[in-house]
């Protein structure tokens, strides 16, 4: 067991912007396994060799991210750490088909935007269960009460970080996969959680060797084989996908909003579907997960119209 410091200096072949490109790893600014602090990263995970702490420092100045590890799995996450920041991931697709004839109105929009934040990556965490569970836990509910659910859960369940006291103090390992396989329905719906998505949480984990297999398979076929599972539709694989396996054409069909801000962005209509959403993507094909992720980033939402989803607590049910 590693219990010692080790740690890393990594040369990026490119501007990466930490907290752009490690967003949609984070849960939300509560997430008991990870803290951004501007250009610094804690992390929480668990790797294939076991539980590991990392952080992260961005030195813009030098081009470098010095990196730290402690835990059983520090070797295999620093040795990870270029899929982890983005720093092999090749966004020149998108810019040679942003530098094509117009499609549309917002193209010139999204190359903007692109310029703008280059230092928006795609990670490949390779962690598949990690990116699974707080994404089932976000089908059918507000990204707010998901949010709160996962918190809930990594606090009741999961494990405090490794590494000296006075640096991951708070910091927490998710829980394991047989930790959660093994939980009962009623921690599940303490945590705001009913039946339905708790039992498909424990299903999954109950596969994970399998599934945290598929990171050695290309991603759409690696979000097929998630979808033999009961309870994992398209968004949900895409949303994993996106994460674990950093594809950058994942797209998450079935998400609310996404198509309405797609539609803002590219041509300035605030309401749309999944069907024209896809029709505006489709010049972006291969980097369709590249373009939400910077609409996401730099575009703003579409126009509210209506009262507000009103948050729920499963608690009561």
């Amino acid at each position: 067991m590693i219990t010692s410091e080790i740690e890393r200096v990594l040369a990026l072949p490119h501007r990466i912007d930490l907290r752009l490109t490690l967003g949609p790893v984070r849960r939300g600014t509560g997430d008991p396994s990870m803290i951004v602090d501007g250009t610094r990263v804690w992390r929480a995970t668990r790797t294939p060799e076991g539980p590991a702490t990392l952080h992260l420092e961005l030195d813009r100045a030098e081009g470098t991210v010095h990196a730290w590890a402690w835990g059983p799995g520090a070797g295999w996450a620093l040795e990870t750490l270029p899929d982890l920041v983005g720093a092999v991931d090749d966004d020149s697709a998108l810019t040679e088909a942003l530098e094509r004839e117009e499609r549309h109105p917002g193209q010139r929009r999204l190359r903007d935007v692109h310029r703008r934040l280059r230092g928006l990556r795609i990670p490949r965490t390779r962690a598949v269960l990690e990116a699974l569970v707080p994404s089932i836990l976000e089908q059918k509910v507000t990204g707010k009460e998901a949010r709160r659910s996962y918190r809930e859960l990594v606090r009741r369940l999961g494990e405090p970080a490794p590494g000296p006291a006075e640096l991951v103090a708070g910091l927490m390992v998710p829980p394991s996969a047989e930790t959660l396989a093994s939980t009962p329905s009623w921690t599940y719906h303490q945590a705001g959680v009913e039946e339905k998505r708790a039992l498909t949480i424990r299903r999954a984990c109950g596969r994970a060797e399998r599934l945290e297999q598929l990171v050695e398979l290309p991603p759409h076929l690696a979000q097929e084989r998630m979808m033999t599972l009961p309870g994992i539709g398209p968004w949900t694989a895409a949303e994993v996908a996106l994460v674990a396996f950093g594809d950058p054409d994942a797209v998450s069909v079935g998400d609310y909003h996404l198509p309405h801000q797609v539609a803002w962005f590219l041509t300035d209509v605030p309401r749309s579907d999944d069907a024209r959403m896809l029709e505006l993507l489709e010049p972006y094909r291969g980097q369709r997960g590249r373009v939400m992720r910077l609409i996401a980033a730099g575009g703003g939402a579409a126009p509210a119209y209506g009262p507000r989803r009103a948050l729920r607590s499963f608690r009561r049910f």
